[in-house]
């Protein structure tokens, strides 16, 4: 088969450099992208009088119909023809004869690859967008149905103080909030048209990159040209926001991986979201969240490939940029896929409040709130902590809980304690006193639900 670049060989490549070189095998993804983009660029060609209205209407309607024939899977992409760009060019000539060569007028695959990844990750981080909202939303409806769920908060994976399911919760909000606004602020650096600079200098052809601009949706035209070819940034930024979603995922299953054990016991997964044991009958396993926890160093990867591809490149493009799209396509899968598992799995989540309350009560959580209420009466915080930690040490000696202990055994170690220090350290008492801002009050919460709500909204 003729190479479209081989004017200057006199020698056809070796077969294993074919293979190697091609890249159809996972660009080919980006068919519609290039389709969309060649569409565009055939239209400025002849708004710019550089091909004719009729060679133009002949190109559009020929990609037209390559198109519709990979939508319904009549199209098999060649090797030979190297990259998804390469061979819609060689189906198109073959399609509408001589006119189809001179598509390729005024632009470089450089640019037009870098147009078909731009167009291609405006819509993923657009979609991903749209899965983490649902997991906000699946957050937010359970945190309201867990307003008095009580349950321990820890430092260290050592029971700390009391705090309710639902200000858990809601921190997962705010994590997959700030996910987000990067993919937000990520999208706004993808959304610049490449297309124009050509190979790496632009080209002497009188194009109008302002005109494409608008035909495929893009806010600003790249304004350096070996820039617009070389940067792989925002592929770069999306993956590194990409892994932090992970990070958020993979901590929120190693809770959720802890909370269905029986050691927790605060959370049963539905059936439909556990796996069973070939030789243990009686397990049930979190396998949903074990795998999207290991998925989180896949992502990892992808973002690492694409830093070491990049950081000894000088301008513009080199064929190693190659490499940026099966991390980049690898990154975007496993988050949509982990992401479109996990609402679903937490939504179907059984709590097992009595057992998160009787975890709050234990491991002295309200110890905090006694050493506060002792700087209420007037002890320096340092004292009251020191008083505080003692009665820990008693209790642990006799098998008690702060609760069980009289007035006269508080006075021996607390002398300004008071008969008010019972309610003062109720379990429920500790959270509902943490009313500020932030904090994991009922009357908080239900304020952050609505702020995040509302959030969503915009």
């Amino acid at each position: 088969m003729t190479k479209l670049w081989g004017g200057r060989f006199q020698k056809a490549t070796d077969h294993l450099v074919d293979d190697f070189h091609s890249s159809i095998s996972f660009d080919q993804r980006l068919y519609r992208y290039d389709i969309r983009g060649s569409m565009a660029h055939a239209r400025m060609l002849a708004k710019q009088g550089i091909i004719a209205p009729e060679e133009a209407q002949a190109i559009i309607k020929g990609l037209e119909e390559i198109l519709a024939d990979i939508e319904e899977g009549r199209v098999q992409f060649s090797v030979a023809a190297e990259d998804i760009h390469m061979n819609i060019e060689q189906l198109l000539t073959e399609r509408i004869g001589p006119v189809g060569k001179k598509l390729h007028t005024a632009r470089s695959r450089n640019d037009q690859v870098a147009l078909d990844v731009r167009m291609y990750l405006k819509e993923e981080i657009d979609a991903i967008i749209a899965l983490l909202k649902q997991l906000q939303e699946t957050l937010l409806d359970l945190a309201e149905n867990h307003l008095d769920t009580v349950m321990p908060g820890y430092t260290h994976l050592q029971r700390a103080q009391p705090i309710t399911l639902a200000h858990h919760l809601m921190a997962y909000v705010q994590m997959f909030g700030r996910d987000v606004d990067r993919l937000q602020d990520c999208r706004r650096r993808t959304d610049v048209l490449p297309l124009g600079a050509g190979a790496l200098a632009g080209t002497t052809f009188p194009i109008d990159p302002a005109y494409v601009a608008e035909q495929l949706g893009f806010a600003a035209v790249a304004e350096n040209s070996l820039d617009a070819v070389s940067d792989r940034d925002f592929a770069v930024e999306f993956t590194a926001a990409a892994a932090l979603i992970m990070v958020h995922l993979s901590r929120f299953c190693e809770e959720i991986i802890l909370w269905s054990s029986a050691e927790f016991a605060f959370v049963e997964l539905d059936d439909a979201y556990s796996t069973g044991s070939s030789m243990m009958p009686q397990k049930k396993n979190p396998d949903v969240a074990e795998l999207t926890r290991g998925k989180a160093g896949r992502v990892f990867g992808d973002l690492m490939t694409l830093l070491t591809m990049l950081k000894g490149l000088p301008l513009a493009y080199n064929k190693d940029m190659q490499e940026d799209k099966e991390a980049l396509f690898d990154a975007v899968d496993t988050v949509k896929k982990c992401l479109r598992v996990f609402t679903p799995m937490v939504a179907s989540l059984k709590v097992r409040p009595e057992n998160m309350a009787g975890a709050a009560r234990g491991g002295f959580t309200n110890a905090t709130d006694l050493a506060d209420y002792l700087v209420k009466k007037g002890v320096p915080f340092r004292e009251a902590h020191e008083q505080a930690g003692k009665l820990v040490y008693y209790c642990l000696s006799r098998g008690k809980s702060l609760e069980e202990l009289s007035l006269e055994e508080f006075r021996h170690f607390a002398p300004r304690v008071e008969e008010d220090v019972y309610r003062a350290i109720d379990i429920r008492q500790c959270v509902a006193a943490r009313r500020v801002l932030g904090g994991p009050a009922p009357e908080a919460v239900r304020q952050a639900i609505l702020r995040a709500r509302a959030g969503l909204e915009n």
